[in-house]
């Protein structure tokens, strides 16, 4: 499973409990609903089909993957019907997360965020006293080189984080435009929290021991980074709260 092999796509554990736990808390509402199938199932099981086959023969994972989903939604509405369906909504779109994105999606997403992770952390280690020569994804420092590698660029604690916020946006809040504004702010607060950790290695390096700035600190500070951006989230809820005159809401 690729959960288990590419920590990328770790938080895809997580992601079908979450939506279980979500039709469950629905339990009461969902049960209440008169069953109404719709033939349109049967041409959304087709398609759902259809999905498979073209990604098996095109070698295409993620189609092969986001088959099942588009099935399950084709039964469910063949044999419940769209309003539930409908209820059934969020927790289905959601199961999407945990689908492994294809891999040339994957690759142009993370080049340019180790390009703009290694600019930010260029442009303020010289702030710091810190002497900076930047080659694409390399940082010169005097005392070494630090590349800004794959692993490094943040795509992991972007994903992480989005999957979060979504999860957190359910359950603390219940203005829907709030909620998306928290998705979509997961993605600069992660960027930001991925640069100050380059940005903190680079410190480790020039001012303490190279060799313990790529060893277990480094390591160390990718959970602390994560934790430092979900603290970052919260906080921006709050704002927002705040902004709104509105008190916390919690479910």
């Amino acid at each position: 499973m690729q959960w288990w092999k590419d920590p990328n796509f770790s938080h895809g554990f997580f992601v079908p409990l979450f939506s279980a736990f979500v039709i469950w808390q629905e339990r009461s509402r969902l049960t209440a609903f008169s069953p109404r199938p719709s033939w349109w199932g049967l041409l959304i099981l087709g398609f759902g089909l259809g999905v498979l086959v073209v990604g098996q023969l095109g070698a295409e994972l993620f189609l092969s993957r986001s088959s099942l989903l588009i099935v399950l939604g084709g039964l469910v509405i063949f044999f419940m019907g769209w309003r539930f369906f409908r209820a059934l909504l969020f927790p289905w779109l959601f199961l999407f997360l945990m689908i492994p994105i294809p891999a040339i999606v994957f690759n142009q997403i993370t080049f340019p965020l180790q390009i703009l992770a290694s600019k930010v952390a260029s442009t303020a280690l010289p702030w710091m006293g810190v002497p900076v020569l930047r080659e694409g994804n390399v940082i010169v420092l005097p005392a070494m080189a630090l590349e800004v590698a794959e692993a490094c660029s943040g795509i992991r604690s972007l994903m992480s984080l989005a999957s979060l916020a979504i999860i957190y946006g359910y359950l603390m809040e219940r203005n829907l435009k709030v909620q998306v504004a928290l998705a979509l702010a997961s993605i600069p607060i992660a960027v930001a929290a991925n640069s100050l950790r380059i940005i903190g290695t680079g410190l480790l390096v020039q001012y303490w021991d190279p060799q313990k700035a790529e060893g277990f600190f480094h390591e160390f500070s990718g959970w602390l980074i994560f934790v430092v951006s979900l603290i970052m989230l919260y906080l921006l809820h709050r704002i927002i709260r705040i902004a709104l005159h509105e008190p916390q809401d919690t479910r």
